[in-house]
């Protein structure tokens, strides 16, 4: 028998997310499979219920939710021999969406019971995980603004991101060290990714691979409001680069360090997080998640 463990938002997206089992139990036989439903209640819930259905020897652990949803499960199961399923039925699906999975979630099962999952480098700040990527300044902001609006939407998100540009000034500097070569900036923002989306099919990094081994780095130093606009129309279109104020850069690691301020305001996966550390190291883990996929 083949124990399979779902650990669902139930208020991910829509808000209307249910996983009985008799409903799952159409697509996984009842002779076949031993099916464990288990709803998170509250930012970092998902990460216990995980650790439980690892002692509890579950052979396949599902993600029902979105991407802090799926980054909390993943972060759990990283080095271990378990696959990450997902159901992506949350809002951006950044991760989701380079798999191949689509949000129809009757497909998304049909993945994982194909049974046909790969390899993925999974990317590291400090002691903390992170799949699709992870920034500072300007895209952080947008993310602390985005939950401050509670609903999770692309209307919010281009809402969450209209503030931000009217606000938005970056006053800390940031010594910036890649390849042991160091530069020190003040910049409109920093974006390291490990995946080719963003979620919401907007990106950043378009080459991005979850399999090469490498961080696709983009900063962009301060920058004015029109340069700003223009650098937002150039990544709804997926192509940053035509700003020419664009750094846009491969390597295994990058080491940031503040020269002032009590803490790093990041995005990790979509979700905002303070990360207290005078220094960061920020490097990949490679092939060390398991996670279904669909084939291209």
């Amino acid at each position: 028998m083949v124990d399979i463990h779902f650990i669902v938002n139930p208020i991910a997206g829509s808000g209307q997310n249910s996983f009985s089992e008799q409903f799952l139990q159409d697509y996984f036989e009842s002779d076949t499979y031993n099916i464990t439903i288990k709803s998170s209640g509250y930012k970092g819930h998902a990460i216990d219920l995980t650790k439980e259905s690892i002692h509890q020897k579950a052979h396949i652990i599902v993600a029902c939710g979105g991407d802090g949803t799926i980054n909390e499960v993943a972060s759990t199961l990283v080095d271990t021999n378990i696959p990450l399923g997902i159901i992506p039925v949350g809002s951006g699906n950044g991760l989701a969406s380079h798999l191949n999975i689509p949000k129809n979630t009757i497909k998304a099962l049909h993945i994982i019971k194909n049974n046909k999952y790969t390899k993925i480098d999974v990317g590291c700040v400090n002691q903390r995980y992170f799949f699709s990527n992870t920034g500072f300044g300007f895209t952080a902001n947008v993310i602390e603004n985005y939950e401050a609006l509670q609903k999770r939407t692309i209307w919010s998100y281009v809402k969450a991101s209209l503030k931000s540009f009217f606000e938005f000034y970056k006053k800390e500097e940031i010594i910036i060290s890649i390849d042991n070569v160091t530069d020190v900036v003040n910049p409109f923002l920093i974006f390291i990714s490990n995946s080719n989306e963003m979620g919401y099919n907007m990106s950043l990094t378009p080459k991005a691979s979850l399999q090469d081994g490498l961080l696709d780095v983009v900063i962009v130093p301060k920058i004015g409001k029109i340069k700003m606009l223009f650098f937002g129309f150039c990544m709804l279109i997926k192509k940053p680069d035509l700003l020419k104020d664009v750094k846009y850069f491969q390597t295994k690691e990058i080491s940031l360090l503040r020269k002032r301020g009590a803490f790093f305001e990041s995005q990790i996966d979509g979700e905002l997080s303070k990360l207290g550390e005078q220094s960061l190291s920020i490097f990949l883990k490679e092939k060390s998640l398991s996670v279904f996929a669909n084939d291209k």
